[in-house]
């Protein structure tokens, strides 16, 4: 790894939030391990940028989602991120732009049970953000 990539590596891990209730040691699983370490910590950071994007998503649309339920709103939600292919590659890419590249190899070699926990952190995060 070239100097650079390491400088890039070293800034992306130090402008990441802290996140003190997680325990890298407790993870059961490597997947486990990267979404503590990882997922959770970038989510924080982009959370701004997710609920920007978000609203975007729903100007586009010129839906009524701000006149529904509470529930129908999290069903929006959850049913946008899971089931716009487009706009939920969009969302990931947010996400795996802030990683380093052995993050990037990492994900490469779990990718079909990062990509399922990535979602599920991403429909929470944008829920959380919108309540109340």
């Amino acid at each position: 790894m070239d100097n650079n990539n390491r400088n890039r590596d070293s800034s992306l891990k130090n402008i990441r939030p802290a996140i003190p209730v997680i325990i890298e040691e407790a993870a059961t699983s490597v997947e486990e391990r990267f979404q503590n370490t990882c997922l959770r910590p970038v989510l924080k950071l982009q959370h701004d940028l997710l609920i920007a994007v978000f609203r975007s998503y729903l100007e586009l649309r010129k839906g009524k989602f701000y006149e529904l339920s509470k529930l129908k709103r999290l069903e929006y939600i959850e049913h946008a991120i899971r089931k716009d292919l487009k706009f939920k590659s969009l969302l990931i890419g947010i996400v795996a732009g802030q990683f380093t590249v052995e993050e990037w190899k990492m994900y490469q070699m779990h990718e079909r049970e990062l990509r399922k926990r990535v979602t599920g952190l991403l429909v929470q995060r944008i829920q959380d953000g919108f309540e109340g």
